[in-house]
């Protein structure tokens, strides 16, 4: 099995100084020569959609995925499984996935990057016609700084492709983790029509490389973006991110929420662009990063961006990163906490937080698992617990008022339907 280098993955729009190396990840990854023989390929409106790792790894996703798996949510209908797209890095599964949320319906998506195992004992899903949820059957794998030549580690890759049409709700949840020794690459293209609104939550919990690129194009008026991103990585994990929002339509809106933990000799570099495009008058964005510096030999690389050709807008910017300050660590030692105790709540928030989002079975299994991993299983089963007594009592509280709590309940306990 030969490999292929992708050179240039999450390019930024606007590119900085070639010596602090921070203008693209290069990626080393296998060539499967039984990939790429896809039956049905994607509808070719998609071909349109810019997504967020480039078009490299674009051509490798669809060069190596054994099928594509396309999603159509009915015009005005509210979807209550979500979607779910799931791939093992162990078994080395590519997804190629396209989806249109036609006008006025809403809809929810997962895509799951989880560790898995060899052996198959891994989350599995139904077939995609049957169900609509997929999981990926395809080999691909890739490595983050394996030489060319060298065997490159266990890998999963997503490609995604999405189409919001006017007025309708999008609900994307990312939930990526897998172990020390394996990598994911992640590329998401939204485009985003007239009175349509998106809320992106990310969670990058751990990997030897984490490739994590979006690209959204907000082409009607009012569009709207929200996307939050919580990442963690320690030890000498590699984290890239490119996020890049193009403002087209009128009254557009977009938020980026950046924040994460770095530990040890953990290497991050994030890239985040809002580019107010001529003729997106009263378009308003705004992005922001809170960087926890917990290791003495971090690498962090924080590149956010305002492009601007258009006079009648507002773009703000702006990135905190910091450690746990001296009078915090007076403030919780006098409380009995030790410094590494303090530390370790910032990671245990994060952790929580993804395991409270996790909407379906698969994306909460990866959440616990990485808990486990970084924090022990007594505090992973802790926060498992409360998220469960959450549903439960959200539920209740759903009955009680006279409404039908089948479907949050469902949707609470996920699977992959």
């Amino acid at each position: 099995m030969d490999n292929v280098l992708i050179n240039r993955a999450n390019v930024p729009a606007a590119q900085t100084w070639n010596r602090l190396r921070a203008n693209s990840l290069s990626v080393t990854v296998p060539n499967h020569a039984d990939a790429g023989k896809v039956y049905l390929p994607l509808p070719r409106l998609f071909e349109r959609i810019e997504c967020g790792m480039g078009q490299e790894v674009t051509d490798y996703v669809e060069s190596q995925a054994f099928k594509s798996d396309f999603y159509n949510v009915p015009a005005r209908t509210k979807r209550e499984e979500p979607i779910v797209v799931a791939v093992s890095a162990a078994q080395n599964q590519c997804a190629n996935t396209g989806i249109i949320v036609r006008e006025g319906a809403e809809a929810t998506v997962v895509i799951a990057a989880f560790a898995g195992d060899v052996d198959g004992d891994a989350p599995t899903g139904n077939d995609a016609n049957a169900s609509g949820d997929a999981l990926a059957g395809s080999d691909a794998s890739a490595s983050g700084d394996a030489p060319a030549g060298s065997d490159a580690l266990p890998t999963s890759a997503a490609l995604t492709r999405i189409v919001v049409e006017a007025g309708a709700k999008l609900h994307l949840i990312e939930m990526l983790g897998v172990n020390e020794g394996q990598q994911h690459l992640e590329s998401v293209g939204l485009e985003i029509h007239q009175d349509a609104a998106v809320d992106v939550k990310q969670y990058a919990l751990g990997g030897s490389t984490i490739g994590l690129g979006l690209t959204a194009n907000l082409v009607g008026a009012r569009a709207r973006l929200d996307i939050n991103n919580r990442y963690h990585a320690t030890h000498e994990e590699t984290l890239d991110i490119n996020h890049l929002v193009r403002m087209r339509g009128t009254s557009t809106r977009a938020q980026l929420t950046e924040s994460g933990v770095l530990n040890e000799a953990a290497k991050k570099t994030l890239r985040a662009t809002i580019d107010l495009v001529r003729g997106a008058k009263d378009a308003q964005g705004n992005e922001i990063e809170t960087v926890m510096i917990l290791g003495d030999d971090v690498v962090n690389k924080t590149m956010p961006v305002i492009l601007c050709d258009e006079d009648d807008v507002a773009g703000n910017h702006g990135a905190t990163i910091g450690s746990v300050s001296p009078e915090q660590l007076d403030y919780l030692a006098a409380r009995g906490l030790s410094r590494q105790a303090a530390e370790q709540l910032f990671i245990r928030a994060l952790f929580e937080d993804a395991i409270i989002n996790a909407p379906e079975e698969i994306s909460h299994r990866v959440a616990v698992e990485r808990c486990e991993a970084e924090l022990g299983a007594e505090i992973a089963h802790d926060y498992d617990e409360a998220a469960a007594n959450d549903d439960a009592a959200g539920n209740s509280l759903t009955a009680s008022d006279g409404r039908d709590s089948s479907a949050k309940a469902d949707f609470s306990k996920g699977g992959v339907a």
